[in-house]
């Protein structure tokens, strides 16, 4: 039987104990109340680090099996145990997050490797792992403050979908990155509030349905940003099944995104794609993590 330890951080950290790819006994999450999305941002990169081994020590206590892999999935670029870039959780950046947890785990008496990816790769892998499908790829959407891509199995690259150009208008430049026409600065949830200064992302899509044009016209433009993106990773590797979740995957109407996929993919052999809504599930993604850290013990 293995044993892992899951963490996750996204607009809070969770964590869990897993043992053969399920969550087993109660997760920990900080802060408990998940309706503050920025709550992570203020908190010092260290600090961070000290809050994910606290929860990974008392995890660790908490069963009677030894601990075979740590893996903690985080937003941006991670390369090596390194966060090269995470426009989310700007205070981690060029963190070598693996080798500074390592030490503090190491503190407190856990010398259990410790493995970091991205959060979007870690649904991908729990997505994968939840249908059985971990010798297939699995791409999955992760919709909430950022935008995230994730792939499953892992494959060496970059793969930082939220910020693939899909706008050519120079007036585009909300994401959080400062790059211009990116998904996230249409879709993300910090980007809207930041284009819509006079009401909360909730209500422009509230308010499109009952005809407003500024906010149709928006929510018209968000499903098309998200069709072009996929369209791409579909011109690049192939159709297949592109899942799609996240904290605001509420926002999301799959016949309106079917709809404009249909006008960018045309080739014939790529029109083999579907697409599925998960609801969000931080069980899913501690299972990725654990997954990834498990199966980097045998790269």
């Amino acid at each position: 039987m293995s044993t892992a330890i899951g963490v996750v951080l996204t607009e809070h950290i969770v964590a869990g104990r897993l043992e053969d790819q399920k969550p087993t006994g109660n997760t920990l999450q900080y802060p408990t109340d998940k309706a503050e999305l920025d709550a992570l941002i203020a908190i010092p990169g260290s600090e961070l680090v000290e809050k994910i081994a606290g929860q990974i020590s008392t995890l660790s206590r908490n069963g009677a099996s030894p601990i075979d892999g740590i893996g903690v999935a985080v937003p941006g670029v991670i390369r090596n145990g390194v966060v090269e870039e995470s426009p989310n959780l700007p205070q981690l950046k060029g963190m070598r997050l693996a080798e500074h947890l390592t030490q503090v785990l190491k503190s407190n008496g856990i010398e259990t490797p410790v493995h970091i990816a991205n959060d979007a790769d870690a649904i991908a892998a729990g997505v994968a792992a939840k249908h059985g499908h971990l010798n297939k790829l699995t791409r999955v959407w992760t919709i909430g403050n950022g935008i995230g891509y994730g792939r499953w199995p892992y494959a060496e690259g970059v793969w930082e979908g939220g910020h693939i150009t899909v706008t050519l208008d120079p007036k585009e430049r909300y994401c959080g990155c400062g790059g211009v026409g990116h998904l996230e600065g249409i879709m993300g949830y910090r980007a809207m509030r930041m284009r819509f200064l006079d009401m909360e992302p909730e209500e422009v899509f509230a308010n499109a349905k009952k005809g407003d044009v500024r906010c149709r016209d928006f929510v018209d433009l968000w499903h098309r940003a998200l069709a072009a993106a996929t369209s791409s990773f579909i011109h690049l590797a192939g159709p297949g099944k592109f899942y799609f979740t996240g904290h605001n995957v509420g926002f999301l109407e799959l016949d309106v995104l079917r709809g404009h996929l249909e006008t960018m993919v045309k080739m014939s052999p790529l029109l083999r794609y579907s697409l599925e809504v998960l609801p969000p599930d931080d069980d899913v993604a501690l299972i990725g993590a654990g997954v990834s850290a498990l199966r980097a013990l045998t790269w």
